[in-house]
């Protein structure tokens, strides 16, 4: 029987696996793998550039994880990485978190020190599997060979199927070198590990016949939703029964934001109606979502009418932090698909009424600017793209696209939502650019964002990646800010960021395309060139400090008691 080194298996592995891309970075205990891939040329590598092989850079390995991240959002495909032990290793801790938190499917390979080196202190080496034991799906570090290729198989597996997240295996740099079969499974059998995508028809049958009785039903669309690709099913669901629909952040977009039925985003940045309806409906029909902190409010004024309905993939996601009446494990688009066979139109004139005038009574709003504000950027991006992918750092840019951005058929929008990672728009756009060539994506980021891996610019120059940054420049950690100017009597600690920085000439001394702009029209023809560029463009927007996300819930109080600026400014005076 021919025999292979572990090498040779892995990089086997990966095309059985039909991966596309791998997101790596090279070291002394992954060396020997990325010899074995530059013999091949079936896997775009993101390694260092080497003759013979499509290659991009990543410039950090936190970067890299995040570029897979996205690739994988993006594409339904699972994410790749491959990085070397101790330091290389323990800088994809952020982004695995991320990943777990969003339910992404990645598969990382860390290399490791020998066998007979683990556990003594040896050169680079760190205990990986342990340090993410709480933020990865599975891990496990290969103790033999002859276990490799099973091991590799079901990474896959898991990554992808159940709720999906990260994996990461540990190759010790030995059991890489041995020689052993070649083959590579076929199956995946895992004892213990049985994920359940059926419907239990009796649940969902006894969920039906609560909304229909309902009088002020409301679905509640969460990540659940997306992830599945659940959205063409779903509205035909919505527009059967005539429900209106609220979304959490990551949940945007389940339904074309410019749909009748749509009210919009809950929590604690959520639209007024949107808050105002979960307070006030008498079913909420929840599918894919978590219930965390920052959509519920104070935990026990949450929906306090409403019986809960709750479907999602994940058991332990179920009566976490909300207690439902009727729960209905099962992988969201299975769940609306059979839904969609039983469903009938409900009652919900009056209810669709009441939501109307909330909305005109307090509509999505932020204050006039003579020069720029993130609102033009905003509406520009709207009006120039029907099929894009919008990319989004972590603080007040954020939310206001989540407000505001048009996320109809043919639009995508990711961003780190569970965790909140800073530092995730840049390398995210890169990755979502490689995924999906033909597709404009826009990275809209804060000046403190940026700043967290602009290094990864290069490597969009590098592969010629004509991603377009955004960059909301106003010189603040922005959200912190906020918080700081509402609840700290304007204690301005360790935000400010007044730093001198010229984005412009930084951007263009790693050979991208750059423009300053300080008003509407600048933009809008700075947006013209860069729709235009080849090579990535990037715009920084000289923004007001003073703008604000609104309306706001403050923390620790309920959904239904948000305030906005004109709240705000009755509270002080008028100043």
């Amino acid at each position: 029987m021919k025999q292979i080194s572990g090498n040779k298996l892995l990089v086997k592995a990966l095309k059985e696996e039909g991966v596309e891309y791998l997101f790596g970075y090279p070291g002394a205990c992954t060396i020997d793998i990325s010899d074995e891939l530059y013999k091949q040329d079936d896997v775009k590598i993101i390694l260092p550039r080497q003759s013979g092989i499509d290659i991009i850079l990543p410039r950090h390995e936190q970067a890299l994880v995040h570029e897979a991240d996205a690739y994988a959002r993006t594409t339904g495909k699972v994410g790749v990485c491959l990085v070397t032990s101790g330091p290389g290793a323990t800088n994809l801790v952020t982004g695995l978190a991320t990943a777990n938190y969003d339910s992404v499917p990645l598969v990382c390979f860390t290399g490791q020190v020998a066998r007979h080196l683990i556990g003594n202190d040896a050169f680079q080496e760190v205990d990986i599997v342990g340090i993410t034991r709480s933020i990865t799906k599975y891990g496990v570090t290969v103790r033999r060979r002859e276990d490799l290729g099973r091991i590799i198989k079901e990474a896959f597996y898991i990554a992808r199927t159940g709720r999906p997240g990260p994996v990461l295996i540990d190759l010790p740099k030995d059991v890489m070198a041995e020689l052993g079969s070649a083959e590579y499974p076929k199956n995946v059998n895992i004892r213990g590990y049985k994920p359940n995508t059926d419907v239990h028809i009796g649940q969902l049958k006894r969920a039906i016949k609560l909304l229909n009785k309902a009088k002020r039903p409301l679905f509640l669309a969460g990540g659940g939703v997306v992830i599945s690709r659940a959205h063409e099913i779903f509205r035909e669901v919505v527009e059967k029964t005539k429900v209106p629909v609220v979304t959490t952040v990551m949940g945007k977009g389940s339904i074309p934001t410019d749909h009748p039925l749509y009210i919009g985003n809950l929590g604690m940045h959520g639209a007024y109606a949107a808050n105002m309806a979960v307070s006030n409906c008498d079913v909420l029909f929840s599918i894919g979502t978590r219930f965390n902190d920052r959509i519920t409010g104070k935990l026990h004024e949450f929906a306090p009418h409403a019986q809960i309905i709750h479907i999602d993939i994940d058991t332990a996601s179920i009566s976490r932090n909300i207690q439902v009446d009727i729960p209905i494990v099962a992988d969201a688009k299975e769940a609306i698909t059979k839904m969609n066979e039983y469903v009938q139109e409900c009652s919900t004139d009056k209810w669709l009424n009441l939501i109307k005038n909330w909305k005109e009574e307090h509509p999505l709003k932020m204050r006039p600017n003579d020069l720029l504000s993130p609102m033009d950027i905003l509406k520009e991006i709207n009006e120039q793209f029907e099929n894009s992918i919008i990319v989004t750092d972590v603080g007040q840019h954020q939310m206001l696209v989540s407000q505001y951005a048009e996320i109809t058929e043919g639009k995508q929008m990711i961003m780190s939502g569970g965790l909140g990672t800073v530092g995730y728009g840049l390398p995210g756009g890169i990755g979502a650019k490689i995924g999906n060539p033909d597709r404009p994506v826009i990275v809209i980021s804060g000046d403190g964002g940026v700043q967290m891996n602009i290094q990864e610019l290069a490597t969009a120059v590098l592969e010629e990646l004509p991603v377009i940054l955004c960059i909301f420049n106003n010189e603040y950690l922005g959200m912190v800010r906020q918080w700081q100017t509402l609840f700290y009597e304007k204690h301005y600690s360790a935000t400010v960021l007044d730093d001198g920085v010229d984005y412009v000439k930084l951007s263009e001394a790693m050979g991208a395309t750059a423009r300053r702009v300080k008003t509407q029209e600048e933009f809008e023809k700075a947006f013209a060139d860069a729709l235009k560029s080849k090579t990535p463009f990037v715009i920084d927007c000289i923004i007001d400090s003073d703008d604000k996300v609104w309306p706001m819930v403050a923390p620790g109080k309920p959904i239904n008691e948000s305030f906005d600026e004109e709240d705000y400014n009755a509270t002080q005076g008028g100043n």
